[in-house]
C-alpha cells in the first residue's frame, strides 16, 4: 500500500474520532478549565527535572568523551586499544539495560566494596546518560581532531609549544568549530533517551504524563502534550546551537 494511502486512512481514523466524543478527551488538558490547566502544569512541572538532567549528562558526557578520544589519537597501540574498548563495548549496550544495571547493580558493587553509595533516579539517569552518549561523542571528538592539518601540530611544536599547549590552543578551538553540529545532536539524543528515566522513578516529563494517564485514562491527549513539550524543547536547543554557530563562525554561510 502507497504512503499516501496511509495518510488518507489515516487522517480518516482521525476525522472519525473527532466526530465521537466517547473517542477524544480533549478536556483533560483544556487550559479554559480549572481541571485540565491543573494537568498541563503538572505535566510542564517535570520539564525542569529533564533540562536538569540533560545538561548535567551532556557537561559529563563532554569532558568524559574528550578524555576517551585522546588515548585514540596516541601512537601508542596500548593507548588506542583502550580507546577502541571502551567505544565498541559502550555503543554495543542499549540505554535501558544500562540505566537497570547502573541504578540496580552499581550500589551491589560498591557494597562488595565495602562502601555505602546509594544511587538515586535522578543520579542514576546522569551517569547512564553520561556513559552512554560519552561513547559517541568521543568519535566526534576524534573525527573533529583529525580533520586538523597536521602541519599545524607541526608548526605549533616548532614554536615550543607542549602536546597539552598544543591541543588547548591550536587544535580543540578548531576542531570544535566543526564538531559543534554533530554535538549538537548528541545533546537532542539525550534529550530524549532522558524519558528512560522514568522507569526508575524519576520525576521528569514521561513519568509525570505515565502518572497523569493512570489517573485521567486519556493517553492519547496526554502523550500527545507530551510529544509537543519534547517538540518544543528540541526547536529550543536547534535554535540555540544555530545562535551558537553563528557566534563561532561554525556556519560557513554566515
Amino acid at each position: 500500500m502507497r504512503i499516501s494511502s496511509l495518510l488518507a486512512l489515516a487522517s480518516l481514523a482521525v476525522l472519525a474520532g473527532c466526530g465521537s466524543s466517547a473517542t477524544w478527551g480533549w478536556y483533560v488538558i483544556d487550559p479554559t478549565t480549572a481541571a485540565g490547566w491543573t494537568n498541563i502544569k503538572f505535566l510542564i512541572s517535570g520539564m525542569g527535572d529533564t533540562i536538569l538532567i540533560s545538561v548535567v549528562a551532556a557537561v559529563i558526557s563532554i569532558v568524559l568523551g574528550l578524555l576517551v578520544a585522546l588515548p585514540g589519537l596516541s601512537e601508542k597501540r596500548g593507548w588506542r586499544i583502550v580507546n577502541r574498548v571502551y567505544v565498541e563495548l559502550i555503543r554495543a549496550i542499549p540505554l535501558l539495560p544500562m540505566l537497570f544495571w547502573v541504578f540496580y547493580g552499581l550500589p551491589i558493587i560498591f557494597r562488595s566494596m565495602g562502601l555505602n553509595v546509594p544511587i538515586d533516579p535522578f543520579w542514576g539517569a546522569i551517569i547512564t546518560l553520561a556513559l552512554s552518549d560519552s561513547a559517541f561523542t568521543a568519535e566526534i571528538y576524534r573525527a573533529g581532531i583529525q580533520s586538523i592539518a597536521k602541519g599545524q601540530r607541526e608548526a605549533a611544536q616548532t614554536v615550543g609549544l607542549s602536546y597539552a599547549q598544543t591541543m588547548r590552543y591550536v587544535i580543540l578551538p578548531q576542531a570544535i568549530r566543526r564538531i559543534l553540529p554533530p554535538l549538537a545532536n548528541q545533546f537532542i539524543y539525550i534529550v530524549k533517551m532522558s524519558a528512560f528515566a522514568s522507569v526508575i522513578g524519576m520525576q521528569e516529563l514521561t513519568r509525570r504524563a505515565n502518572e497523569l494517564v493512570v489517573t485521567e485514562y486519556r493517553p492519547l491527549e496526554i502523550y500527545t502534550l507530551l510529544i509537543l513539550e519534547y517538540l518544543i524543547l528540541v526547536l529550543l536547543i536547534s535554535a540555540g546551537v544555530r545562535w551558537l554557530e553563528r557566534r563561532m563562525g561554525s556556519d560557513e554561510r554566515s
